[in-house]
Order: C-alpha cells, then sequence, then structure tokens
C-alpha cells in the first residue's frame, strides 16, 4: 500500500507559514498536508509532475463577493478558483443580519471552496449596489449580535463600507455601531474607506489594531497618503501597532500611484485581495493571478505576495490552518508559473503601468482533490462597468486565455 494518495513533484514550493522557499515534494494524505520532502514521489499511489512551477498554499481571498443570485455584487466562486488558486474565499459584508441564512444555505455550504464572511452592520448586507447604511434602523446591532453567536464557524468578521454613497448622511454613526458591534462579539472590524464624507480621520478613530483597512491603497478621498504622497502619521501609527492594511483592488479601489508611494516608503500591503465582484471580473482587476502579478512588478518577490495572499490574509481572519503547507493542514494547494513576456496592467482609473511577470495559475486542489474547471454563469444584466472603464480594459493573457 502507497504511503501516500498524491504526491506534487518536481515544483518550488513556497510554504510562508515555515519561511520555506525551494525546491521539494508535497505529499498528501487523506486530504490533509502529510509531508514536504523530497524523493516522495515513489511512494505515492497518484504523481503530478509540477517541474518548473511554484507550488503555494491555496490562496485566502480576503475580500470577496460571492453571494450570486441575491446581491448585486455576487459571482459564484468554485469556477474562478478552478482558474485562479484561490481556495479560501471571505465574502466580504454580501450578507446582512436578516440575509446571513441564506449565504449559509445556498453559499457556504454547497461551495467546493472554503467560504467564510464578514457580516455586514446593515441588516439588508449588499442586496443594491450601495446606499446600505443611509438608514440608521439598518443598523441593527443586537441582530448582528445573534448572528454572530450563532454561526461562529463560518463569521469571522464584522464589515462597514463608509463612503459617501453608503452613509448618505448618516455620517459616521454607522461605523461607531459596527464598532460596537465588533466589540461586543470580539472579532476584527473591516473597514472600506473611498469618497467622503466622512473623512479618513473620522474614520480612524474608530478603528483599533487587529481590525482591517481595506481598499488601503485607493486613489479616492480617503487615501491614505497626503498631497505630497506621504502616508499620513496616523494611518503608520496604527499600522505599527498592529491594524491590517488590504488591498481590496475591486472597480474602484486600487491606484497605481498611491501603491508605488506607499511601496518606495517601504509601506507594502499586509494583504493582497481582489475585491472580485460582478464588476471587477471584468477587469481590470480580472482575479487574484492578475491583481498579484501588479505587486511583483512593483517589485515585490514572489514570497511576498503569496505570503500576502496565503498566510497573512488567514492571520488577520484567525483562521488556524489555513494558507499553509504544514504537515496536518488540509491540502488546499496551488500551482503557478510566472510568464515572461510584455504585459499591460491598469488600476480603476485605467492608468497604464507594463510589466514583464505574469502569474498564471496552473492547478487548484481543494483537500486534496483537483478543483476542475466549470463554466462561470453569465454576468448580471446590470453589470455594467462604469463609464471611465467601458471599453477600455486591455485583456491579458491569465484572463484572454
Amino acid at each position: 500500500m502507497s504511503q501516500f494518495d498524491t504526491v506534487l513533484t518536481g515544483g518550488h514550493v513556497i510554504n510562508p507559514a515555515a519561511d520555506f522557499s525551494g525546491v521539494a515534494d508535497v505529499a498528501i494524505k487523506g486530504g490533509k498536508i502529510a509531508k514536504i520532502g523530497t524523493e516522495l514521489a515513489a511512494e505515492a499511489a497518484n504523481v503530478i509532475d509540477v517541474s518548473g512551477q511554484y507550488v503555494t498554499p491555496g490562496l485566502v481571498d480576503l475580500h470577496t463577493h460571492i453571494y450570486w443570485g441575491v446581491t448585486y455584487w455576487g459571482i459564484e466562486p468554485d469556477p474562478v478558483a478552478a482558474r485562479s488558486g484561490v481556495t479560501t474565499w471571505l465574502d466580504v459584508g454580501s450578507a446582512g443580519g436578516y440575509t446571513w441564512p441564506g449565504f449559509r444555505r445556498w453559499i457556504a455550504e454547497p461551495a467546493k471552496v472554503k467560504a467564510f464572511a464578514l457580516l455586514n452592520v446593515s441588516s439588508i448586507g449588499l442586496v443594491a449596489p450601495t446606499w446600505e447604511l443611509s438608514n440608521l434602523d439598518y443598523c441593527d446591532v443586537d441582530l448582528g449580535v445573534m448572528m454572530v453567536e450563532k454561526n461562529r464557524d463560518l463569521i469571522v468578521g464584522i464589515k462597514a463600507r463608509i463612503d459617501a454613497s453608503t452613509t448618505r448622511g448618516t455620517g459616521i454613526e454607522p461605523l461607531k455601531r459596527a464598532r460596537d458591534l465588533a466589540d461586543r462579539v470580539g472579532l476584527p472590524l473591516m473597514v472600506h474607506i473611498g469618497t467622503q464624507p466622512p473623512t479618513l480621520e473620522e474614520i480612524l478613530a474608530e478603528t483599533r489594531p487587529g481590525d482591517i483597512l481595506t481598499h488601503c491603497f485607493t486613489g479616492n478621498a480617503n487615501k491614505i497618503i497626503d498631497d505630497a504622497g506621504v502616508v499620513f502619521p496616523s494611518v503608520k501609527e496604527l499600522h505599527d501597532r498592529g491594524l491590517v492594511l488590504d488591498i481590496g483592488h475591486g472597480a474602484g479601489s486600487f491606484s497605481f500611484d498611491t501603491a508605488e508611494k506607499m511601496i518606495g516608503q517601504g509601506i507594502l500591503p499586509d494583504v493582497i485581495s481582489t475585491d472580485i465582484h460582478q464588476l471587477a471580473v471584468q477587469g481590470p482587476c480580472f482575479d487574484m493571478p492578475v491583481t498579484l502579478s501588479k505587486f511583483l512588478n512593483l517589485g515585490m518577490t514572489i514570497e511576498q505576495v503569496i505570503a500576502c495572499a496565503s498566510t497573512n490574509a488567514a492571520k488577520a481572519i484567525r483562521l488556524k490552518g489555513i494558507g499553509t503547507l504544514d504537515e496536518g493542514a488540509p491540502a488546499d494547494i496551488a500551482t503557478f508559473v510566472i510568464e515572461d513576456g510584455d504585459f499591460t496592467f491598469q488600476d480603476v482609473q485605467m492608468n497604464v503601468r507594463k510589466g514583464k511577470q505574469l502569474l498564471v495559475n496552473k492547478l487548484t486542489m481543494v483537500d486534496g482533490e483537483v478543483l476542475e474547471h466549470a463554466e462561470e454563469k453569465p454576468l448580471m444584466p446590470w453589470a455594467a462597468l462604469p463609464e471611465h472603464q467601458r471599453g477600455k480594459v486591455i485583456p491579458v493573457r491569465q484572463v484572454a486565455g
């Protein structure tokens, strides 16, 4: 009898949790990582040759929207996972207290990937494109506490989108209620920043170490750098104390200019996430490999970007045994190659940066089983890109494939 069910052999393994990067075999037994070592193929019932590929933990996307069919934004996770290497999906705020049961029943439980969520402080969640915080009656903290306590296996934090569109005159009060909810249930709070009001200063006053500031490299009014491109001291101080800086690329929240200035000051993102949804999947975000490629071409190493989309993301939401290739962890695995060439990348304002490297997913495994490619559902009829992006998105090989 073979010692292992499957061995991935000959690849360059990157396991940020163990600070390991080098050529090795990865052995799987019973859906778990059994061993990382050398010359393991002879002991396997099934051998997959991944020579010339990077072998990484299945990626953890800290900012997604996968409540398909109920919300404005949601996509199905499994088909995108199969072509992108994301095996753990965190839906951030699509479901509120009243819409949560459907997310559990129809999204999280049937998915082949692992699906967790942040509960929206708004009880209606993201049924519409925005406005969910414009009526304070929706910000029912007691309801939120009740839903978290009944669903701690899947709800791992709280979400609040705090910008001019979502609040519509309610000011900072929705964030105060989200703060109260997060504190009462003892979970991290993810705060979305974008346009004003409220101001960044008002938002930071309600933010604590261990919270997540998503869209951290935005170019909108609440960007975290001043007009000279210097990071605000209040942001740096909070970051030094443990505030998590998360990209959340999306269709409106990533600026090359902000990214270049932040990285130039030695401040890298803690987490690289997509904010993938009905619009973002059309570009210029597209998916996780394209998003990670932008940071490779901004000077980060392959080890750094993989850490930002695996170990760091899991740590931010306190998930143990996820985003790692450590022995005993679920055998959630992705493999990639880096293609060399002349590639064009865009931020959400369609600013262009040329790059020489494109990360391309070759294999995705969940619990030791290959996730087969599947057709993605057609976009919703309302899923039109913003006018400034329409007809201007430049495809890259990973998507056009």
